[in-house]
Protein backbone atom coordinates (compact mmCIF):
# COMPACT_ATOMS: atom_id res chain seq x y z
CA UNK A 1 0.00 0.00 0.00
CA UNK A 2 1.34 3.42 -0.93
CA UNK A 3 0.53 6.83 0.39
CA UNK A 4 -0.94 9.36 -1.98
CA UNK A 5 2.24 10.71 -3.50
CA UNK A 6 0.31 13.30 -5.50
CA UNK A 7 -0.23 15.27 -2.29
CA UNK A 8 2.80 17.45 -2.98
CA UNK A 9 4.37 19.58 -0.29
CA UNK A 10 5.72 23.08 -0.69
CA UNK A 11 9.19 24.21 0.36
CA UNK A 12 8.15 25.28 3.87
CA UNK A 13 6.49 21.90 4.50
CA UNK A 14 9.60 20.04 3.35
CA UNK A 15 11.76 22.27 5.55
CA UNK A 16 9.49 21.47 8.50
CA UNK A 17 9.72 17.77 7.57
CA UNK A 18 13.52 18.03 7.62
CA UNK A 19 13.40 19.41 11.18
CA UNK A 20 11.01 16.64 12.18
CA UNK A 21 13.63 14.20 10.89
CA UNK A 22 16.27 15.95 12.98
CA UNK A 23 14.04 15.58 16.03
CA UNK A 24 13.65 11.87 15.27
CA UNK A 25 17.41 11.44 14.91
CA UNK A 26 18.06 13.20 18.21
CA UNK A 27 15.47 11.02 19.96
CA UNK A 28 16.86 7.79 18.49
CA UNK A 29 20.31 8.54 19.92
CA UNK A 30 18.96 8.74 23.50
CA UNK A 31 18.42 5.54 25.52
CA UNK A 32 14.79 5.72 26.64
CA UNK A 33 13.43 7.83 23.76
CA UNK A 34 12.10 6.65 20.39
CA UNK A 35 12.15 8.30 16.99
CA UNK A 36 8.73 6.70 16.51
CA UNK A 37 7.51 8.79 19.44
CA UNK A 38 8.56 11.97 17.62
CA UNK A 39 6.95 10.75 14.39
CA UNK A 40 3.64 10.33 16.23
CA UNK A 41 4.00 13.72 17.90
CA UNK A 42 4.79 15.31 14.52
CA UNK A 43 1.78 13.61 12.89
CA UNK A 44 3.79 11.85 10.21
CA UNK A 45 3.68 8.32 11.66
CA UNK A 46 1.11 6.81 9.29
CA UNK A 47 2.69 8.41 6.21
CA UNK A 48 6.13 7.21 7.32
CA UNK A 49 5.07 3.60 7.83
CA UNK A 50 3.07 3.38 4.60
CA UNK A 51 5.89 5.02 2.61
CA UNK A 52 8.48 2.57 3.94
CA UNK A 53 6.19 -0.40 3.25
CA UNK A 54 5.72 0.76 -0.34
CA UNK A 55 9.40 0.00 -1.05
CA UNK A 56 8.44 -3.40 -2.46
CA UNK A 57 8.23 -5.55 -5.60
CA UNK A 58 5.57 -3.28 -7.10
CA UNK A 59 7.97 -0.33 -6.83
CA UNK A 60 10.64 -2.36 -8.68
CA UNK A 61 8.10 -3.31 -11.38
CA UNK A 62 7.16 0.35 -11.82
CA UNK A 63 10.84 1.25 -12.07
CA UNK A 64 11.37 -1.30 -14.83
CA UNK A 65 8.14 -0.60 -16.74
CA UNK A 66 7.52 3.14 -16.32
CA UNK A 67 10.81 4.58 -15.13
CA UNK A 68 12.30 6.23 -12.06
CA UNK A 69 9.76 9.05 -11.74
CA UNK A 70 6.77 6.71 -11.35
CA UNK A 71 8.58 4.46 -8.89
CA UNK A 72 9.78 7.47 -6.88
CA UNK A 73 6.23 8.84 -6.65
CA UNK A 74 4.88 5.43 -5.64
CA UNK A 75 7.23 5.12 -2.65
CA UNK A 76 6.74 8.80 -1.67
CA UNK A 77 10.47 9.12 -2.24
CA UNK A 78 10.90 12.84 -1.61
CA UNK A 79 9.17 12.51 1.78
CA UNK A 80 11.48 9.64 2.76
CA UNK A 81 14.61 11.34 1.44
CA UNK A 82 14.00 14.64 3.25
CA UNK A 83 13.17 12.82 6.48
CA UNK A 84 16.25 10.59 6.17
CA UNK A 85 18.48 13.62 5.57
CA UNK A 86 17.12 15.24 8.73
CA UNK A 87 17.69 12.06 10.74
CA UNK A 88 21.25 11.60 9.38
CA UNK A 89 22.27 15.21 10.02
CA UNK A 90 20.84 15.05 13.53
CA UNK A 91 22.56 11.77 14.36
CA UNK A 92 25.89 13.20 13.22
CA UNK A 93 25.42 16.21 15.51
CA UNK A 94 23.59 14.62 18.42
CA UNK A 95 25.85 11.58 18.80
CA UNK A 96 28.20 13.81 20.79
CA UNK A 97 25.78 16.53 21.94
CA UNK A 98 23.22 14.16 23.45
CA UNK A 99 25.92 12.27 25.33
CA UNK A 100 27.14 15.60 26.70
CA UNK A 101 23.61 16.53 27.83
CA UNK A 102 23.08 13.10 29.37
CA UNK A 103 26.34 13.41 31.30
CA UNK A 104 25.72 16.93 32.58
CA UNK A 105 21.96 17.57 32.53
CA UNK A 106 20.42 14.11 32.83
CA UNK A 107 17.47 15.04 35.05
CA UNK A 108 16.56 18.09 32.99
CA UNK A 109 16.81 16.26 29.66
CA UNK A 110 14.72 13.34 30.89
CA UNK A 111 12.10 15.72 32.32
CA UNK A 112 11.87 17.55 28.99
CA UNK A 113 11.36 14.29 27.08
CA UNK A 114 8.82 13.13 29.66
CA UNK A 115 6.90 16.35 29.06
CA UNK A 116 6.89 15.63 25.33
CA UNK A 117 5.54 12.15 25.93
CA UNK A 118 2.84 13.11 28.46
CA UNK A 119 1.49 15.90 26.27
CA UNK A 120 1.56 13.83 23.07
CA UNK A 121 -0.23 10.94 24.80
CA UNK A 122 -3.04 13.33 25.64
CA UNK A 123 -3.43 14.34 21.99
CA UNK A 124 -3.21 10.72 20.77
CA UNK A 125 -6.45 9.78 22.50
CA UNK A 126 -8.26 11.45 19.59
CA UNK A 127 -6.84 8.78 17.26
CA UNK A 128 -8.78 5.90 18.81
CA UNK A 129 -12.21 7.44 19.40
CA UNK A 130 -14.46 6.27 22.20
CA UNK A 131 -13.14 4.27 25.15
CA UNK A 132 -14.21 0.64 25.50
CA UNK A 133 -12.75 -2.56 26.93
CA UNK A 134 -10.85 -3.37 23.71
CA UNK A 135 -9.20 0.05 23.65
CA UNK A 136 -8.29 -0.21 27.33
CA UNK A 137 -6.88 -3.72 26.87
CA UNK A 138 -4.73 -2.64 23.92
CA UNK A 139 -3.45 0.34 25.90
CA UNK A 140 -2.56 -1.83 28.92
CA UNK A 141 -0.77 -4.39 26.71
CA UNK A 142 1.32 -1.63 25.14
CA UNK A 143 2.06 -0.23 28.59
CA UNK A 144 3.06 -3.62 29.97
CA UNK A 145 5.24 -4.54 26.98
CA UNK A 146 7.30 -1.36 27.31
CA UNK A 147 7.80 -1.89 31.05
CA UNK A 148 8.84 -5.49 30.40
CA UNK A 149 11.43 -4.48 27.79
CA UNK A 150 12.77 -1.72 30.06
CA UNK A 151 13.43 -4.31 32.77
CA UNK A 152 15.67 -6.51 30.58
CA UNK A 153 19.11 -7.25 31.95
CA UNK A 154 22.01 -5.80 29.92
CA UNK A 155 24.25 -8.18 28.00
CA UNK A 156 28.01 -8.23 27.39
CA UNK A 157 28.31 -10.10 24.07
CA UNK A 158 31.14 -10.91 21.71
CA UNK A 159 30.36 -8.49 18.86
CA UNK A 160 30.51 -10.14 15.43
CA UNK A 161 29.12 -8.84 12.12
CA UNK A 162 26.19 -11.23 12.35
CA UNK A 163 25.37 -10.10 15.87
CA UNK A 164 25.69 -6.46 14.81
CA UNK A 165 23.34 -7.12 11.87
CA UNK A 166 20.79 -8.72 14.22
CA UNK A 167 21.07 -5.76 16.60
CA UNK A 168 20.29 -3.46 13.68
CA UNK A 169 17.16 -5.47 12.86
CA UNK A 170 15.95 -5.36 16.47
CA UNK A 171 16.84 -1.72 17.10
CA UNK A 172 15.12 -0.32 14.01
CA UNK A 173 11.88 -2.11 14.91
CA UNK A 174 11.99 -0.38 18.30
CA UNK A 175 12.95 2.96 16.78
CA UNK A 176 9.75 3.17 14.74
CA UNK A 177 7.55 2.08 17.63
CA UNK A 178 6.56 4.92 19.97
CA UNK A 179 7.61 4.13 23.53
CA UNK A 180 10.29 1.57 22.66
CA UNK A 181 13.77 3.03 22.41
CA UNK A 182 16.13 1.54 19.84
CA UNK A 183 19.08 3.11 21.67
CA UNK A 184 17.87 1.54 24.91
CA UNK A 185 17.70 -1.91 23.28
CA UNK A 186 21.19 -1.43 21.84
CA UNK A 187 22.35 -0.71 25.37
CA UNK A 188 20.63 -3.88 26.58
CA UNK A 189 22.23 -5.87 23.74
CA UNK A 190 25.65 -4.50 24.67
CA UNK A 191 26.43 -2.57 21.46
CA UNK A 192 25.18 0.98 22.11
CA UNK A 193 28.57 2.52 22.81
CA UNK A 194 30.17 0.40 20.07
CA UNK A 195 27.73 1.61 17.39
CA UNK A 196 27.75 5.24 18.54
CA UNK A 197 31.55 5.41 18.47
CA UNK A 198 31.59 3.76 15.03
CA UNK A 199 29.23 6.47 13.78
CA UNK A 200 31.31 9.30 15.29
CA UNK A 201 34.61 7.83 14.02
CA UNK A 202 33.15 6.84 10.61
CA UNK A 203 34.07 3.16 10.86
CA UNK A 204 32.55 2.18 7.53
CA UNK A 205 32.42 -1.61 7.93
CA UNK A 206 30.59 -1.41 11.25
CA UNK A 207 28.22 1.27 9.94
CA UNK A 208 27.40 -0.67 6.75
CA UNK A 209 26.68 -3.93 8.61
CA UNK A 210 24.50 -2.18 11.19
CA UNK A 211 22.59 -0.10 8.61
CA UNK A 212 22.02 -3.21 6.47
CA UNK A 213 20.37 -4.82 9.49
CA UNK A 214 18.31 -1.67 10.09
CA UNK A 215 17.10 -1.52 6.48
CA UNK A 216 16.22 -5.23 6.45
CA UNK A 217 14.29 -4.97 9.70
CA UNK A 218 12.55 -1.78 8.60
CA UNK A 219 11.29 -3.22 5.31
CA UNK A 220 9.95 -6.34 7.03
CA UNK A 221 8.43 -4.73 10.12
CA UNK A 222 6.82 -1.83 8.25
CA UNK A 223 4.61 -4.32 6.39
CA UNK A 224 3.30 -5.67 9.66
CA UNK A 225 2.63 -2.14 10.90
CA UNK A 226 0.72 -1.16 7.74
CA UNK A 227 -1.43 -4.26 8.17
CA UNK A 228 -2.29 -3.42 11.77
CA UNK A 229 -2.86 0.28 11.08
CA UNK A 230 -5.16 -0.40 8.11
CA UNK A 231 -7.23 -3.10 9.85
CA UNK A 232 -7.09 -2.14 13.52
CA UNK A 233 -6.39 1.60 13.46
CA UNK A 234 -8.05 2.50 16.80
CA UNK A 235 -6.60 -0.48 18.65
CA UNK A 236 -3.15 0.15 17.14
CA UNK A 237 -3.11 3.72 18.40
CA UNK A 238 -4.38 2.66 21.81
CA UNK A 239 -1.49 0.17 21.95
CA UNK A 240 1.00 2.84 20.84
CA UNK A 241 -0.38 5.28 23.42
CA UNK A 242 0.14 2.67 26.14
CA UNK A 243 3.75 2.32 25.02
CA UNK A 244 4.16 6.09 25.12
CA UNK A 245 2.74 6.36 28.64
CA UNK A 246 5.02 3.59 29.89
CA UNK A 247 8.06 5.37 28.48
CA UNK A 248 7.53 8.04 31.17
CA UNK A 249 8.72 5.38 33.63
CA UNK A 250 11.93 4.96 31.60
CA UNK A 251 12.34 8.75 31.42
CA UNK A 252 11.88 9.32 35.17
CA UNK A 253 14.38 12.09 36.07
CA UNK A 254 15.39 10.77 39.52
CA UNK A 255 17.28 7.51 39.09
CA UNK A 256 19.75 5.76 41.37
CA UNK A 257 22.44 3.96 39.38
CA UNK A 258 23.04 0.40 40.61
CA UNK A 259 25.55 -0.83 38.02
CA UNK A 260 27.99 0.61 35.48
CA UNK A 261 29.77 -0.35 32.29
CA UNK A 262 33.06 1.00 30.92
CA UNK A 263 32.84 2.64 27.49
CA UNK A 264 35.52 2.64 24.81
CA UNK A 265 37.06 5.77 26.32
CA UNK A 266 37.53 4.11 29.69
CA UNK A 267 34.73 6.07 31.39
CA UNK A 268 32.14 4.52 33.68
CA UNK A 269 28.60 4.87 32.30
CA UNK A 270 25.29 4.04 33.97
CA UNK A 271 24.02 0.59 32.99
CA UNK A 272 21.17 -0.24 35.38
CA UNK A 273 19.22 2.13 37.59
CA UNK A 274 16.07 2.27 39.67
CA UNK A 275 13.53 5.10 39.91
CA UNK A 276 13.29 6.90 43.24
CA UNK A 277 11.27 9.81 44.59
CA UNK A 278 12.95 13.26 44.68
CA UNK A 279 13.35 13.26 48.48
CA UNK A 280 14.89 9.78 48.47
CA UNK A 281 17.09 10.72 45.53
CA UNK A 282 18.86 13.39 47.54
CA UNK A 283 19.38 11.02 50.47
CA UNK A 284 20.62 8.13 48.32
CA UNK A 285 22.84 10.04 45.89
CA UNK A 286 23.75 13.20 47.78
CA UNK A 287 22.70 15.23 44.72
CA UNK A 288 20.22 18.08 44.46
CA UNK A 289 16.95 16.80 42.93
CA UNK A 290 16.53 20.20 41.21
CA UNK A 291 12.77 20.14 41.61
CA UNK A 292 12.14 23.58 40.13
CA UNK A 293 14.38 23.20 37.02
CA UNK A 294 13.00 19.69 36.43
CA UNK A 295 9.44 20.98 36.67
CA UNK A 296 10.23 23.82 34.25
CA UNK A 297 11.74 21.35 31.76
CA UNK A 298 8.74 19.04 32.11
CA UNK A 299 6.32 21.91 31.43
CA UNK A 300 8.52 23.09 28.55
CA UNK A 301 8.23 19.66 26.95
CA UNK A 302 4.45 19.82 27.30
CA UNK A 303 4.43 23.35 25.83
CA UNK A 304 6.47 22.24 22.81
CA UNK A 305 3.81 19.67 21.92
CA UNK A 306 1.05 22.25 22.29
CA UNK A 307 2.91 24.51 19.87
CA UNK A 308 3.66 21.61 17.50
CA UNK A 309 0.03 20.57 17.57
CA UNK A 310 -1.08 24.04 16.52
CA UNK A 311 1.55 24.25 13.76
CA UNK A 312 0.91 20.76 12.42
CA UNK A 313 -2.86 21.16 12.42
CA UNK A 314 -2.65 24.57 10.77
CA UNK A 315 0.47 24.51 8.53
CA UNK A 316 1.64 27.81 7.09
CA UNK A 317 1.21 27.97 3.31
Amino acid sequence: MSVNAQNRKNFKEYLLLFFKGMAMGAADSVPGVSGGTIAVIARIYDELIYSIASVNVTALQLLAAEGFKKAWAYINGTFLLVLLCGISVSLSISASLVLLLLDNYFKLLMAFFAGLVISSSWFLKAEFGNWNWKILTALLIGFGLTLMVSSLSPQSPVISNWYLFLCGVIAICAMILPGLSGAFLLLMLGVYDYVLNAWVNIELMTIVVFITGCVSGLLMFSRFLTWTLSRFHDLSYAFLTGMLLASVYVLWPWQQVISFYTDDNGRNQALESINVMPGSYELLTGQDPQLLPVTICLLSGCAVILIFDKLFRNPVD
